[in-house]
């Protein structure tokens, strides 16, 4: 297992009540969280905690940003009564592009010492401020093949056009050259909504974080962007707006933990 930038699209359609559909083009940093400081210092255009074209601060992402990211898992998985495994643990991640940083999903993919993968954890986060975190391991399995498959209910409001009261289904393909993260949202017991990000390895090198970074000079600018444009879209198709359950308090939300596996 390596550090390696992730380059492809991420699709979202809706099925109901009216149908949309986009594909957009985007890449990820995929980072040995334990090495974070050392990989950020790859390039003179890349930083950790401090201003530049890419960098990584440890306050985008949750918990103490005072404690080291492995500390802030252990003491959260702790929490929600999972074993986290010793391995290595690879952040899948937008870093932050000329001060600014967007997520709307951040994956870690824990292995054990054997680099077995055992557990992913998905950090969700809204246009809201609020984050929450999902923890899928060996709790509720569902044969996938090769996959990772997951099916747990959702506990966390992300668009004001999708319900509260669905239920996630996920699934993944290990990391390796290809890399493939599915979500569909499910109501009522009918498919409402799925996204499929569909990436392919490159190296963490100078080089092509360069060549990268040329090519997608301000990814999370134009994830936020494109969030904002389709949800005019949506609102133009007089798709009918969900209210936010916690009203005009935009607390942090709770971590919740799901079991799941494979």
């Amino acid at each position: 297992m390596k550090s390696s930038i992730y380059v492809g699209s991420i699709r979202h359609r809706r099925f109901a009540p009216a149908r949309h559909e986009f594909t957009y083009p985007l890449f990820m940093a995929f980072l040995d969280i334990d090495r974070l400081p050392e990989l950020m210092s790859i390039s003179r255009f890349a930083g950790y905690n401090h201003w530049n074209w890419a960098s990584y601060h440890e306050h985008d992402h949750f918990g103490d940003p005072r404690k080291t990211l492995r500390e802030r898992m252990f003491e959260d998985a702790l929490e929600r009564g999972v074993s986290l495994p010793d391995g290595p643990i690879f952040l899948l991640t937008h870093l932050r592009y000329l001060g600014y940083n967007f997520n709307p999903v951040s994956f870690y993919y824990c292995y054990d010492r054997a680099e077995q993968l055992q557990v992913i954890m998905a950090e969700v986060s809204n246009t809201f401020g609020e984050t929450q975190n999902y923890w899928l391991n060996s709790t509720h399995s569902q044969p996938a093949g090769n996959n990772l498959k997951f099916r747990f209910p959702k506990t966390f409001h992300v668009s004001p056009f999708m319900q509260l009261a669905q239920e996630y289904e996920w699934t993944f393909t290990p990391p390796a050259g290809r890399l493939v993260s599915q979500c569909i949202s499910h109501e009522s017991g009918a498919a409402m909504f799925d996204s499929t990000l569909k990436l392919e390895r490159r190296e963490w090198s100078k080089a092509e974080l360069h060549r990268t970074l040329t090519k997608y000079p301000w990814m999370t600018i134009k994830v936020i962007a494109g969030i904002h444009w389709e949800a005019m879209k949506l609102f133009l198709k007089r798709v009918p707006i969900v209210s936010h359950p916690g009203g005009d308090r935009f607390t942090k939300a709770t971590t919740q933990h799901w079991g799941a596996s494979w």
